[in-house]
């Protein structure tokens, strides 16, 4: 019989891609990661895992495992939840902010729903400013977003700088004297704080694509359009961060768990564990 243990180092490699933060994440020694790795091997008689000094990539066989390998612990989340003393159930409301739903969020949402089946749980992604509202007014239990430097609700997660990014850098600022800006509608808080960046240093800007989804914003951004703000660790590929110096600097943002007063602080706190073990550098 295949070792569950083995099944989640497994499982948390191919999300990782390294033997150093998988083992991070699961809270072992990255020696014991590798061994779970070449007892799983041996038990299939197959190799799962190409290594090399950079990277770490499934083989073809690795691939075909995988699907298997989540199943296998979703129904043992499942069981434990059914049998296991905490036992959470309910439903539990999430809002995040667009920009972290695309370069964070999956692995997170992964583990919460096998560890706790019985919980149902609820995705809103907007921007930050949307969310809090929300939250305001009793349609959201946790909201994982952005909030200005100063501000102080929430919890601390990390604080980001924000950077200005272009396919070419050079060609957009040479095209003229007002820089097309790429950004989320109002009330976005990376647009409010690039607008006021670029109008203290009386910069003239000009809006040439607005779109809720970071998605549509990033293929504008390839395509040449214009610039684009984002978190310096958020930066999409194919985009390259514009110079210091050519550009007014931004302000940092911060990242923050809110949860809602009056929310069932067992289900709050189960998520906001996983966020904090998995975002928090």
């Amino acid at each position: 019989m295949l070792n569950l243990s083995h099944l989640n180092s497994f499982v948390m490699l191919q999300q990782t891609g390294s033997f150093t933060q998988a083992a991070a994440r699961l809270g072992v020694g990255q020696s014991t990661v590798s061994q779970h790795i070449q007892r799983l091997e041996k038990a299939l008689g197959k190799q799962l895992i190409h290594r090399s000094t950079h990277e770490v990539k499934l083989t073809t066989e690795g691939e075909a495992l995988l699907g298997y390998a989540r199943g296998m612990l979703d129904l043992n989340g499942k069981v434990e939840s059914l049998f296991g003393e905490s036992r959470l159930r309910g439903r539990l409301r999430l809002g995040v902010s667009e920009d972290v739903v695309a370069s964070r969020l999956t692995s997170i949402l992964e583990d919460f729903i096998r560890l706790h089946a019985l919980v149902d749980l609820e995705l809103t992604v907007a921007l930050s400013a949307v969310l809090y509202q929300m939250q305001d007014v009793g349609d959201l239990d946790l909201v994982l977003a952005k909030r200005h430097i100063g501000e102080t609700q929430g919890r601390l997660l990390y604080r980001e700088p924000l950077v200005w990014l272009a396919r070419d850098p050079d060609h957009i600022l040479s095209r003229g004297d007002t820089l097309p800006l790429i950004a989320f509608p109002p009330p976005s808080i990376t647009r409010r704080i690039a607008q006021e960046a670029l109008d203290r240093e009386k910069v003239p800007w000009r809006i040439v694509c607005t779109c809720g989804s970071l998605s549509g914003l990033t293929a504008a951004a390839r395509a040449g359009m214009g610039v684009l703000v984002q978190p310096r660790s958020m930066a999409p590929a194919g985009l390259k961060e514009i110079a210091a110096g050519k550009l007014p600097q931004l302000e940092d943002v911060e990242f923050v768990l809110v949860p809602r007063r009056g929310a069932d602080a067992a289900l709050t706190e189960a998520l906001s564990s996983l966020i904090v073990a998995r975002i928090v550098p």
